[in-house]
């Protein structure tokens, strides 16, 4: 039979107990006892390089990897959802240097939800947050592919189709496009990417029943990001200072030469989608 009964009282206040502050910063200082000694992690970076990865983090990726679909699911009024992440974001942050300030140690959300709301919560959040840079990247490196793509299609330099998306993406897209071709639609009235799609599908090379579908520049610049970052810290620093720099004059170039191309007249209608639009951009913008 099997045991049933129920767990002992302690078993639960295990599951939420709390580390204190002190105690974390007692074993914060012993960490630096270990690298002074040649034995744990030791701080390669300065000021400017943490000033540095919080911009590479505000100014994230998303802005060019998501604002695109966002604008044309809201419309102008994409620029309602904009104030409000940024309120939203400005107490997020707010909340990161309470926490920062009074538990000033490696760790993040991981160790400020440990003395905060106990070892489960923290154990939680750990794995959100393995689970979130990973859906992250993966996100940011389809993104990039497709500029890479464009760049190389700028130069008459394209790469098969069949190497330029996921098998999942190519898979599914092929289904419903020949469903709409079953009905009578004409291939050349649907959207492009499920065209490309379609003729990925078709086009790429079988080994068995297996399609042989890859996005190779997403899975080639993940490969040397992950060779840069275990090389070493400070080689992951200087690669990371220099995008930020090279990023930041992208911004103020775009903005400097946009600026020359605003039309008030494209502001209306405001909302061509409606609210429905707009909050479907929620989470893209958020990004």
């Amino acid at each position: 039979m099997p045991n049933l009964t129920p767990p002992a009282p302690d078993m639960w206040n295990q599951l939420f107990r709390r580390k204190q502050i002190a105690d974390i910063l007692r074993n914060h200082e012993d960490g630096h006892a270990l690298a002074d000694e040649g034995n744990g992690l030791k701080r390669s970076l300065t000021l400017t390089d943490l000033t540095a990865f919080g911009i590479a983090a505000i100014i994230g990726a998303g802005i060019f990897s998501t604002i695109g679909n966002a604008s044309a699911d809201g419309g102008p009024a994409v620029i309602t959802l904009y104030i409000f992440t940024a309120v939203a974001c400005g107490f997020s942050a707010m909340c990161y240097a309470e926490f920062a300030s009074s538990i000033p140690v490696s760790g993040s959300a991981y160790t400020y939800a440990y003395a905060s709301f106990g070892e489960l919560v923290a154990w939680i959040i750990g794995w959100n947050l393995v689970i979130e840079y990973a859906v992250g990247n993966i996100a940011v490196a389809i993104s990039w592919s497709d500029y890479f793509t464009t760049l190389l299609a700028g130069f008459n330099l394209e790469l098969p189709l069949h190497f330029t998306m996921d098998y999942v993406t190519a898979y599914r897209t092929f289904n419903e496009v020949s469903a709409e071709l079953v009905k009578g639609t004409d291939l050349a009235t649907l959207p492009k990417y499920q065209q490309e799609a379609y003729q990925a599908w078709q086009t790429a090379p079988s080994l068995g029943p297996l399609k042989l579908i890859a996005d190779l520049p997403a899975l080639l610049i993940t490969v040397l990001i992950t060779a840069l970052v275990y090389i070493g810290i400070k080689e992951t620093r200087n690669a990371s200072n220099f995008l930020v720099l090279f990023k930041l004059l992208v911004i103020v170039g775009v903005i400097g030469v946009g600026v020359f191309y605003v039309t008030p007249a494209n502001w209306v209608p405001f909302a061509p989608n409606g609210m429905d639009g707009v909050l479907k951009s929620v989470s893209a913008v958020f990004f």
